[in-house]
């Protein structure tokens, strides 16, 4: 039994919703998942600028760098502030330490006249939204940095962005970062996806998916159980696994916790060794993290079995590619009192915005 361990790799995160966190209570109360997306996430994502990407970013890589997680993937979406937020999310990320890979989510549900949709006709012309965010990809991916395409769902997409999306990801050698069936609205996603994915996507959710894709299923626990989704029964599918946050935190140890007590309410014969090989999937995903040296405030860390019964566990120190990036376990590359401060005031804007 030892200390230390690799990093933890969130393998699907959306780090402005960070900020979210205290947002005043939606006009109305979601009652299914559209209206949980429509009165909430949509909202938020509409709201937000360059200035609250960036600090929402930065709190939540050192909150992610605090729970042992030095590696995330991400998938942002801000429709009235795409140019350059990609950018924004990776210097954020780079100046705590954290390593991160980046996708912006192409939708077409904001309508080139400012209107929005709740879905979007597979014959729809791609609108000039979802061009912008492709270009936004398409930086990004020239950057040489870690990258990959996003889609927001297949059921806010055109067929003309859907084949945009993967071409671009075809051509840059990557996957497609896109939300799958995550509710029951968007359980025929597999039928417009079929031939177009392929085994370097990831497929988010996948609660509703009637058959398995290529690509890595990412489950999410506990948001399925926040917005009332259902369980994907991960444990049942022949799709590798992975495990992510879908935005609530990037605390990987709790998240795995969550996801083997859900999916001990579902089988009582499932192992914690089940959580392990999620786990080992998810550092597969982002090689780098095994490079990292986490030690922790526990000498058992490293036995699954340990972990998933063992809730407040916390590093002590970080080593990433030589450097010293958390000590005590606090980061050392940034002032967290100052990150907090300064996304304080960041999320105090965008929570009037919301209010107004």
């Amino acid at each position: 039994m030892g200390a230390t361990t690799p990093g933890f790799v969130c393998a699907h995160h959306h780090l402005y919703s960070t900020l979210a966190r205290g947002m005043p209570s939606p006009p109305q109360t979601p009652t299914n998942f559209i209206s949980v997306l429509k009165q909430v996430w949509w909202r938020l994502d509409a709201a937000l600028d360059l200035d609250m990407v960036y600090w929402s970013a930065k709190l939540g890589a050192a909150e992610a760098l605090m729970s042992g997680t030095t590696c995330i993937i991400d998938h942002h979406e801000s429709p009235n502030a795409i140019d350059g937020s990609l950018s924004l999310i990776r210097q954020a990320c780079e100046e705590v330490g954290v390593r991160v890979n980046v996708a912006y989510g192409v939708t077409d549900r904001w309508r080139d006249d400012g209107s929005s949709v709740d879905s979007v006709s597979p014959g729809s012309a791609m609108t000039k939204g979802a061009r912008i965010g492709l270009e936004e990809n398409r930086r990004a991916l020239q950057s040489g940095h870690a990258a990959m395409v996003g889609v927001h769902a297949s059921f806010t997409v055109s067929d003309e962005t859907l084949h945009a999306a993967s071409d671009l990801a075809s051509e840059f050698g990557v996957g497609v970062h896109i939300h799958v069936a995550e509710g029951r609205d968007d359980a025929g996603a597999a039928d417009r996806l079929r031939d177009l994915a392929r085994d370097n996507w990831l497929i988010i959710h996948g609660v509703h998916l009637k058959e398995p894709l290529p690509g890595t299923l990412i489950h999410n626990p506990r948001s399925n159980m926040n917005n009332s989704v259902g369980y994907a029964h991960p444990h049942r599918s022949s799709m590798p696994v992975a495990l992510g946050t879908d935005g609530i935190g990037a605390d990987m140890p709790e998240e795995a916790r969550v996801a083997f007590a859900r999916l001990r309410e579902a089988d009582l014969t499932a192992s914690a060794d089940t959580i392990s090989q999620w786990i080992e999937r998810s550092r597969e995903l982002f090689p780098a993290s095994r490079n990292d040296v986490v030690t922790w405030n526990y000498d058992h860390v490293d036995s699954i079995w340990h972990l998933m019964y063992t809730p407040g566990t916390r590093p002590t120190s970080i080593v990433s590619d030589g450097r010293l990036i958390l000590d005590n376990g606090l980061p050392t590359l940034v002032d967290i009192d100052e990150v907090r401060s300064k996304a304080a005031q960041q999320a105090k804007r965008l929570h009037e915005r919301l209010a107004a």
